[in-house]
């Protein structure tokens, strides 16, 4: 894992840093695993824009990822590690002894060639996915489930980790990439290791025109708009703005807006920091 920092050969260069693909192994995707991605410009079924600030974005097709890991007991290899557009972390190709290919999130330290393997019975090794009920105490885990069978939903972006905490009964406590502490099934698989590109957080765009190609447009700060359009707007001059609020009027840094009566709420031991 690297970054390189560019030349300053033209403005747009001159703080640029971008990821060195150490990792990528391949630039050719699986097109068995490609499927088409159409843009949405924030607008949903009706033509309405209920997102602002999407829209444009250089073309791409999805990729297929395998979150659920159901192919048990099946051992697969490590075929290539490959950019994904679509999310911050690197994707490995694996190919199963019965050949059949699947992607899977990379973790750190993955190589090519590599064999891996989900289910009950594997070994705690990087890339195996297996119960939270047979996973070392203190184990870095990532891509967790929530809910068994589900398939991954926790810990997905680049470098993102948990940890094991305890086992209690039917439920584990996972200390969360947050920072929360929370109990989840210990039927729920997980995958021992970091997520890969850890070093996605050292990347410098450069210029706008980068946010552009990810699809991301202009953002119009709301201290700068009419009282009409944001409670944040309005006043003579550079107005502070009052309390930070979203355009609906409510409360951002700090309040909370978590459902004081939601049924999960048990299952959280320590709220993440604030």
């Amino acid at each position: 894992m690297s970054v390189r920092k560019l030349k300053p050969v033209t403005p747009a260069q001159r703080f640029r840093v971008v990821n060195g693909f150490d990792a990528v192994t391949t630039d050719k995707p699986e097109k068995s695993l490609l499927a088409p991605l159409k843009k949405s410009g924030g607008r949903n079924s009706q033509g309405k824009m209920t997102m602002r600030y999407i829209g444009g974005g250089h073309k791409k097709k999805y990729r297929i990822i395998d979150f659920k890991r159901v192919k048990t007991g099946v051992e697969a290899t490590i075929e290539s590690i490959q950019y994904d557009p679509n999310r911050t972390a690197f994707i490995a190709l694996i190919v199963y002894t019965d050949g059949e290919k699947s992607y899977v999130i990379a973790q750190n330290g993955m190589q090519v060639g590599q064999t891996i393997a989900s289910g009950s019975g594997v070994a705690p090794e990087i890339g195996n996915a297996m119960p939270l009920s047979e996973v070392p105490l203190g184990t870095i885990i990532s891509c967790i489930e929530l809910r068994p069978g589900q398939g991954a939903v926790m810990a997905r972006s680049a470098g993102a980790f948990a940890q094991l905490m305890a086992r209690d009964g039917k439920y584990a406590t996972i200390k969360l990439p947050s920072g929360e502490t929370r109990m989840i099934l210990v039927e729920c698989l997980a995958t021992i290791g970091a997520v890969s590109n850890s070093d996605h957080q050292l990347i410098v765009s450069g210029k706008a025109g980068r946010s552009r190609w990810l699809g991301r447009r202009p953002r119009t700060r709301p201290v700068v708009m009419n009282p009409v359009d944001h409670p944040m707007g309005g006043g003579e001059g550079r107005a502070s703005g009052g309390h930070p609020r979203s355009r609906n009027g409510i409360p951002a840094k700090g309040f909370r807006t978590r459902a004081k009566a939601k049924a999960s709420n048990k299952y959280i031991i320590e709220r993440r920091k604030k």
